[in-house]
Order: C-alpha cells, then structure tokens, then sequence
C-alpha cells in the first residue's frame, strides 16, 4: 500500500499515513477552502487500510488550530480508525496539544467521548510549535 503525504502549507495539514512505516499523523492548522476535497483522499486511503490494518496502529493528533469544517471531517476520520479497533487490531491516539492550549485539549476530550479506542493526551511547551 502506498503511502499518502501531504505537506504542510499556511493553512492545511501536514498528513502522512504510512503503514510500511507505521506512520500516522495530522499536524498543524486546518483551514482549508474546501475541506471536503482537501479529505478526500485522505478517508479513501484510511478506508482502503481498513481491509488489512496493522497489528497495531498508532495515530497521532498535533493541531495548532481546525476550523468547524474540519472538526466534522477529523471525526469521520477518527470514526474509521475507531472501526479498526473494534475489529480487534488494536488503535492508539495520542492528541498532542500545546501548553494551555484547553481549547485542542477539549476537542481532543470531545472527540474521545465520540469514539471507543483509547486517546492519551501529550502536551508540548509552545516552543515546539514554529508554526
């Protein structure tokens, strides 16, 4: 399976989904203009390692700031992984948040009460941020 990475710019993500690497990550800020299209290939792929997930798949949030638009698709998205889950191949979340950030920390504890798989929450000094 091939992986999909898209970089980051000024106001989309940065995602990798990797699996020869293990690899699953949505960094940054997500405006997107069309936040649909912009996901597009991103629930295709997730959709498609759905038929032969990993033993284990770790999946890791940092966002510095999503918009209503892109809140509804990082559900959808953390909906299908949570269907690996359920199919009993184990998935982590980790939500990285920035110190005192509460409002990606409470997404990230909304979201967790959306879902069945486990989220642990890792916080990161501002300095880590250079976005």
């Amino acid at each position: 399976m091939d992986p999909l990475r898209i970089e980051k710019e000024l106001n989309t993500l940065k995602i990798v989904l990797d699996k020869n690497k293990n690899e699953f990550l949505f960094e940054g800020r997500s405006l997107p203009e069309n936040t649909v299209k912009f996901f597009e290939p991103v629930m295709a792929w997730i959709k498609n390692y759905k038929n032969d997930p990993l033993e284990e798949t770790i999946v890791h949030m940092n966002f510095i700031y999503f918009n209503t638009s892109s809140a509804k698709l990082l559900l959808e998205i953390l909906r299908e992984f949570d269907e690996i889950n359920k199919s009993g191949k184990p998935v982590k979340i980790y939500w990285h948040y920035m110190v005192e950030d509460f409002d990606i920390l409470e997404a990230g504890e909304e979201y967790s009460t959306m879902i069945s798989t486990p989220f642990e929450y890792i916080e990161h000094p501002e300095e880590d941020y250079t976005d």
